[in-house]
């Protein structure tokens, strides 16, 4: 899965002829229009895309956000919700990323296995509102293949 809200840059480092290449992905959020948030004494960063991708403008894929930690950039906690892109082209309804939200999401996905401070892979979590009972947002899987 690529998003969007990341800056990707990838690098070849390869041995001597006849060696197979390897490829690293280097992932760090991008700065401008990020918002600060800080959980249990840590400082994150998150960010939404401003503009939607063509599927999240299509209504075909949902609107997502990324957080890492502001002061030791490693592996990135991705975030794919269950509304639609405040920037659809369908005028799909849809609600605001609250701070609680990303609060809920980072503390579920620490609890899941996500080590923000280390090198890797982004973290991916996705996240789904609770049935119309009046509970609040709950938290679906964690790592996704």
């Amino acid at each position: 899965m690529h998003v969007h809200s990341h800056v990707d840059k990838l690098r070849l480092s390869g041995r001597h002829r006849g060696q197979s290449k390897e490829l690293e992905q280097i992932v760090a959020l991008v700065k401008k229009g990020s918002r600060l948030i800080v959980v249990d004494g840590v400082t994150y960063r998150w960010r939404i895309r401003h503009k939607p991708t063509y599927c999240q403008a299509n209504g075909w894929n949902p609107l997502t956000f990324a957080v890492e930690d502001a002061t030791v950039p490693g592996a990135a906690l991705v975030v794919r919700t269950d509304r639609p892109h405040p920037g659809n082209w369908f005028g799909l309804p849809t609600k605001p990323v609250l701070p609680a939200d990303v609060v809920q999401a980072i503390r579920t996905a620490l609890a899941r296995g996500w080590t923000p401070y280390v090198s890797g892979s982004p973290f991916h979590l996705e996240v789904s509102s609770a049935s119309k009972s009046g509970e609040g947002p709950a938290l679906d899987s964690g790592l996704s293949a």
